[in-house]
């Protein structure tokens, strides 16, 4: 399944999350949303990204945004992660991999001659309404926490 585009309807999901509860798409209505896919808890890039989305969590808040993350791990494994690290950003599980699916980052990557099923990191920034602002694909992780929220406020201006 190709990414969705921009000004289309993100794909509603409802997820366990670190702390024992749940999140979806619609607990976000009439806030932006910043919603990063990233492949594993705990590995280099995706610790770097949640670490830097951690620290500008304050300016993300006063623009009014919310942030998640979501990869394939289970909420046990986030909470492991989120304590370690002392993130701040709520991370949704998406273990079926639906959610995963539907917003299209579910890809079949390669690594030293190897293929497999993985997520491809990716940040959507979905507005009030539901629908896409903005999409990164194949992130870099160096400033892209930054890149984001200057996108949010130019969204939100």
């Amino acid at each position: 399944m190709a990414v969705l585009g921009i000004g289309a309807t993100a794909p509603d999901f409802n997820l366990p999350r670190d702390g024992g509860g749940r999140v979806s798409l619609a607990d976000f209505r009439g806030k932006p949303l910043v919603l990063f896919f990233y492949p594993k808890d705990d590995t280099t890039g995706c610790t770097a990204e949640s670490l830097a989305f951690t620290a500008l969590a304050d300016e993300f808040d006063a623009a009014g945004a919310a942030v998640v993350g979501m990869s394939p791990d289970s909420v046990k494994c986030h909470e492991r992660f989120i304590k370690k690290y002392s993130l701040s950003v709520a991370l949704a599980s998406d273990e079926e991999k639906t959610t995963l699916q539907a917003y299209g980052v579910w890809k079949e990557k390669s690594m030293y001659g190897r293929s497999f099923m993985g997520v491809e990191r990716t940040t959507f920034l979905i507005r009030t309404d539901g629908t896409v602002a903005m999409i990164w694909q194949k992130v870099k992780v160096p400033g892209h926490a930054e890149d984001v929220l200057k996108a949010l406020r130019n969204l939100t201006a």
